[in-house]
């Protein structure tokens, strides 16, 4: 009844950790973090640059491997992840990061940005599905972890579409964990507030409880070793945010409503990798 909902990972020495979206904010720090730890490390992004600048001597080592590509191109994703396999034989675990943000409210609603949000943060992650899932499937072990926002839990102000495409990846892990716990295979689903990235740099409103990305990569392998489901952080905001959403509609909006009451922006173009 109270076991853990995925296989808990007690030793990451050796573990084939796949993170798209690994640049910069959380993903680079997750990197850094497992590379300490002794997992051997495919690091996936636009920006080659600073994947090589991430992998460092580890690289030359073979405890990281460098897989450019872009999410929103399925042949690109597919071919990184057969570049995986070519060299390690399999993955332990897919850390899918990869994501965009643009602030937008309903009088400055423009159809191509939204487009551009739902073909990088919801179809890239469809493209990695593709291209992880028969792998996964025909090993019958190994996890795959889908990073969403606090966003998804319910409809907040500047996130018109943003916060649509986070709530559609929090049903998506939850349909793929009935279909892949039975076969062995863990699904997590990271759920973070407000992280230092550059993406949230260029938010001008005060962002509550924000914390670290090194901060937040600590959070989800203490959620990986437990083998939680659901890991979200920090607990202090993420925690009133869920309980938010069981309110009655008018209590709802109107909390929303006074804690966003200063919160305005201007538009941003699209950032790769905001978590």
């Amino acid at each position: 009844m109270f076991a853990p909902l995925n296989p808990r990972v007690r030793d990451w020495r050796g573990r084939r950790v796949w993170i798209v979206g690994a640049s910069s904010g959380i993903g680079a720090a997750l990197a850094r973090e497992l590379l300490t730890r002794g997992a051997r490390v495919a690091l996936s992004a636009r920006r080659e640059a600073p994947l090589r600048e991430l992998a460092g001597p580890a690289a030359d080592a073979g405890a990281a491997l460098v897989l450019p590509l872009d999410v929103t191109e399925p042949a690109s994703v597919s071919n990184a992840m057969q570049a995986l396999l070519d060299r390690w034989q399999g993955v332990d675990l897919v850390v899918w990061v990869a994501g965009t943000y643009q602030p937008m409210r309903a009088g400055d609603f423009d159809l191509a940005r939204a487009g551009d949000l739902v073909r990088i943060n919801l179809g890239g992650v469809l493209n990695g599905l593709a291209a992880t899932l028969p792998v996964l499937i025909a090993q019958r072990s190994g996890a795959l972890a889908i990073v969403s926002s606090v966003a998804g839990y319910s409809g907040l102000p500047m996130s018109l579409v943003y916060g649509p495409t986070k709530a559609a990846l929090m049903n998506l892990a939850q349909s793929l964990y009935f279909d892949l716990h039975p076969l062995g295979v863990g699904v997590h689903l990271i759920s973070p507030g407000f992280v230092e990235t550059p993406l949230t740099a260029l938010n001008d409103f005060e962002m509550p409880a924000l914390i670290p990305a090194h901060e937040a990569a600590l959070r989800m392998l203490a959620g990986f070793e437990r083998g939680e489901f659901e890991t979200h952080f920090p607990r202090r905001f993420t925690g009133l945010m869920k309980l938010a959403r069981l309110l009655p509609h008018r209590w709802y909006f109107a909390l929303i409503r006074r804690i966003t009451a200063s919160s305005d922006t201007t538009a941003a173009r699209p950032t790769e990798n905001p978590r």
